[in-house]
Parts: structure tokens; sequence; C-alpha cells
């Protein structure tokens, strides 16, 4: 098989000297397998190589040259960030002479005269073979934009730094926040300048003695240095340099921190583990730095455990939904009107998984789409099953998570749900939290009208739990706005909160919509709210959310009271 050298054209060798008769000499012994050039003094070569379309594979230099000699040329070679990456075979019979040259940079030398041309042929091939994998090497070794390692040599030298420096080494994470607007909003040649910036920052603050670092999934840089107590000061100070030119003046850095312990010897999982403290730290934003703690390492443990059992809570029914009831208080006396689907975890070895954990989990992990399908056809099915038994229609609501929005598959997932249990679109009614309506309006504005155009109620959920816009509820299409809890449990206290119910009352009976209040417990909450001329009402003052086999009792007793009969 031929090697890669053999397989390609001829590799271009320059040699420098000022005797013709030892360049011809050379030409003879090397022409079949290269392409010769000659340069006869030192001068002369360094203006050949200095053309930036130089493509030399070798340089055979004498040493005693008039003008300039060999000496100068290795000196201004090794001196050159360019020229230092051509190899140097010294060309002399000074046995002095080689060792001195050896010490300057030369790669080898072959003694005068040439008394064996194969080794003179060897020796070229090998230092052309080692050179080149040695560039590709090198190629692979730095990241081309910043400079620093790559993350698989990282890694590596981290691993030849174990033996001496691991008890007084950190592994550190530093996340730049929200990079990606960077690149959407100023473009990606002000994303690269960022980085760029961003690692010669953490060179001349972080690194300043023992310690390396890579950048690894865009705009997360890994650094192993030398312990200190704080970092808070470096991390601040990398963060407002960052902030001081440029047109993207407000950049977030965060970082998290893993002090390493005898006998934990994973580079990987310290990385791991420091990025956990740094993603802990997301919502901080009084914080720089976070640091890894036993705390900490349980909750990602959690979180692992409850990720890699979601197929299995699916397929094995440990997940239950519950439907809380709601009421229209309209009338005389409250009436069963519709229910909200809520989703439940009995884990086998967890026990009972309060939602408000597990649901936060899977949205930042972009995995909520597996609980919210499973949970769109529990609530069907059992529309279809209160529509079979009792013969009365009853719309269920539920969540749609801010990820399903940029799901393109949604609207035929929501219309294949309904062909497959035979309903009409308004009966699965559609709870899009207010935050989602905060992250691209365009693109929910579009999805809702999608949806409302083919039948389904749109309901925005938790209003005014921090993201509201009155310019976003006259131009956004919603058909229910549900009242966030929080001012429901205010407003006896609160006179801003009771005027702020009032207030979303008034604009929703503006906008032709009824109002949900969720989270009412207490009898003077529900007679305030139907004096003020609110239409539902959802919380454990009618009822606590219930597994089906007791919501279908309670519709059960709902229908025979509105028929007269005992219930």
């Amino acid at each position: 098989m031929k090697t890669f050298l053999e397989a390609n054209r001829k590799r271009k060798i320059l040699a420098v000297d000022d005797e013709i008769i030892n360049l011809e000499i050379i030409k003879e012994i090397l022409s079949r397998s290269y392409e010769v050039d000659f340069a006869f003094n030192g001068k002369e070569a360094l203006e050949i190589l200095s053309n930036p379309e130089s493509d030399y594979s070798l340089v055979m230099l004498d040493l005693m040259m008039p003008v300039m000699d060999g000496f100068e040329v290795i000196r201004r070679m090794k001196a050159d960030e360019r020229l230092r990456r051509f190899p140097i075979i010294v060309m002399t019979s000074d046995k002095n002479a080689e060792v001195k040259s050896l010490r300057m940079g030369a790669a080898d030398f072959i003694t005068k005269p040439y008394d064996i041309p194969e080794v003179v042929q060897a020796r070229c091939q090998v230092l052309i073979e080692l050179n080149e994998d040695r560039s590709i090497i090198r190629s692979t070794e730095r990241d081309p934009l910043t400079g620093l390692y790559s993350k698989e040599y990282f890694f590596v030298y981290i691993r030849r730094f174990l033996p001496k420096l691991a008890d007084s080494m950190d592994a550190l994470v530093l996340n730049i926040d929200r990079f990606s607007l960077v690149n959407e909003l100023f473009g990606r040649e002000e994303g690269d300048r960022i980085l760029k910036k961003a690692a010669e920052l953490i060179a001349s603050t972080i690194l300043q003695s023992h310690g390396i670092a890579c950048r690894t999934d865009g705009d997360i840089f890994y650094v192993y240095c030398e312990r200190r107590d704080d970092y808070e000061a470096c991390v601040q100070k990398i963060q407002n340099a960052l902030n001081q030119d440029g047109p993207a003046r407000t950049l977030r850095l965060r970082g998290g921190v893993y002090e390493p312990v005898p006998g934990d010897e994973l580079p990987e999982a310290w990385f791991d583990r420091a990025k956990a403290a740094c993603d802990n730290i997301r919502d901080r934003f009084n914080h720089f730095v976070g640091r890894y703690s036993r705390e900490l390492y349980e909750r990602v443990i959690y979180e692992e455990t409850l990720i890699a059992d979601i197929d299995e809570a699916v397929e094995q029914r440990q997940l239950t939904v519950y439907y809380q009831p709601k009421y229209d208080i309209r009338g005389d006396k409250p009436v069963l009107t519709s229910a909200e689907a809520l989703v439940r975890w009995i884990h086998p070895e967890l026990g009972f998984i309060s939602p408000g954990d597990f649901i936060p989990i899977f949205e930042s992990k972009g995995l909520i789409r597996k609980i919210d399908r499973f949970v769109w056809r529990e609530a069907a099915a059992q529309i279809r099953r209160i529509k079979d038994t009792f013969h009365v229609d009853l719309p269920i609501s539920v969540n749609v998570s801010r990820i399903n929005i940029y799901d393109p598959e949604l609207e035929d997932v929501f219309l294949g749900i309904i062909r497959e249990f035979d309903l009409k679109p308004h009966e699965l009614i559609l709870e899009i939290t207010e935050s989602a309506y905060s992250n691209d309006e365009n693109r929910l504005a579009e999805v809702v009208a999608d949806l409302r155009n083919k039948g389904f109620f749109i309901s925005m959920d938790d209003f005014g739990a921090g993201y509201s816009s009155l310019g976003m509820l006259t131009s956004m299409p919603i058909d229910i706005l549900k009242l966030d809890m929080s001012f429901i449990r205010n407003m006896q206290v609160d006179e801003k909160s009771l005027m702020l119910v009032e207030l979303v009352l008034d604009i929703a009976r503006f906008l032709g919509v009824p109002v949900v209040a969720e989270g009412v417990e207490e009898e003077r909450q529900y007679l305030l709210l139907k004096e003020m001329g609110c239409q539902i009402i959802q919380g454990y003052y009618f009822s606590p959310p219930l597994p089906a086999e007791k919501f279908d009792r309670l519709i059960q007793g709902s229908t025979e009271s509105e028929d007269g009969t005992e219930s």
C-alpha cells in the first residue's frame, strides 16, 4: 500500500548552498521523489520562503555561505511564526556545527560528502512525513477561532497534568448567556470577535500560571486552572471587559466550579459537574459563579433519574392524569362546565413526584413533548368516555408547553387526536402559558391562528404572572383568559391585587372573552369574584384535582342533580 506521501503529488524541497556542485548532487539524489529548487545564500532562501505561496515540505541548509550563513537563517526562521513550520536539515561536515544547529532548532543533519544517497533519501522522507503528521495533529489540537485547545486535546493534556497538579487545580466552566442572540442581532463576525476576546481574557485573567483552556459547544469554555478561593472577581472582570466595546454591551458571563477530590480521576465528569453548577445559577443574576456541592450532586442525580425513567413511566402508566373541575358561577347555582387535565407521576421507587418538580426539568431539557402528548391523548379519551357514558359534552383543557409552539407537527398531532377519539376541536381546550407569548410573538400568533381556524379554543394561562402586555392581548387571538392564582390569593389582603383582578375582568369584557380564576380556595374569594362578574372558577373551594374514576362520579352526581334525581 502506498503511503499518504507517495500517493500524492511530489513534495517540494528548497536546497540552500553557495556551491552549485553540492546543489546538483542533492538534486540528482532527490529529483525522482521530489521537486528540488535552489537558493544560493541565506538571504535568497528567506525571500523565497517568505512568499505566501511557498509550499515547501523541507529546507536543506548549508551553514557556511556568503551574504547570510545558515545559522542566521535558522535563527530568523525560528523567530517567525510562519517560517518556523518549515523543517530544516542541516548539511555540514563540522560536528560542532551539527550540535549548535540542532540546539537552535534544526530537525536533522546530513554529513558531507553525501556518500550514501539512500541515507539522504530516507532522512528526507522520514522528516517530511513526521512534519506533515505533526501539522495534522497541530491543526486538530487547537480551536481555529480562539486558539485555545480543542476539547479532545484539552482532556488529553489534563490527564498528563493529573499526577503532578490534581490536588491544586479546579475545573471551571464559563458560559456566555444567550450568545446565539449576538449572532442573530449583530452578525457572526461580531459573535466571533466576542469569542476570541473571551479566550484572550481567560488566558490573561485566569491562566496566569498553571492551566489550560478550550472552547466547546460554541459559547462554552472549559478551564483547568490553579485553585483559588474566589472566582467571582475574575468572571466579573472578564464580563466587564467583554461589554466595553462593540454593539453587544449587555453580555452576561456565568461560571461553575468543581474541585476535584483525591481518587476522582475522570476529567470529563469534573466538567459535567462544573457545568451543572454553572447551569444552576442561570436565573440568579446577582451571582457570577456557582460551586458544585453535595446538594447539587443529589439534585443532578435526581434529575437524571427522572429523565432516564420517563419512557418507562409513559409505557407502564406511572403517569396519571387528574382532572380539576371548573364551574360556571354566573347563575344562582354553580354549574360544572369543564375541567383542566393535570399530570401526576407515581414513581415506583421515588413515590409521588410533584409536577412542579418534574415539569420544569423536562421543559428545560426539551423533553416535555413526551409528557404533553401523553396528557393530550388521556384527556381526549376522557372526553370521549364522558360523552359515551353520561351523554354530556364536557370540554377539558390541556397545557401546551412553550417548546411545543415550535413543533411543526403540533397542528397535525392535535387533529390526529381529535380524529382518533371522534371529538370536535373545541372540546379540547388548549392552554398556552403566558410566558410563551413573550418568546416569539409572531410565531405564536401564527400557530394560534392556525389552531383557531381548525376550531380549537385557545386559553391564555397564568395571565398576569409577569409577562403581560395589553398590546399583546389585542393582537393575539384568544378565546379564554385565565387569571393567575397569585392575584386570587392576595386580593383579600392587597388592594392592588384586588384592583388588578377587577381590571382584568374589565379588559376581558371589552375583548368579549370569559375569565377563569384559578386557585380559589375560600368562600370569600368565590363571593368576591362572583360579585365582580367573573364567569368561571377553578380551585379547591369546589374540588381538588381528581383521578378519572372520582371525576366520573362527580359528573354522574352533577347530571343526576340537573335531572332532579337524588345525587
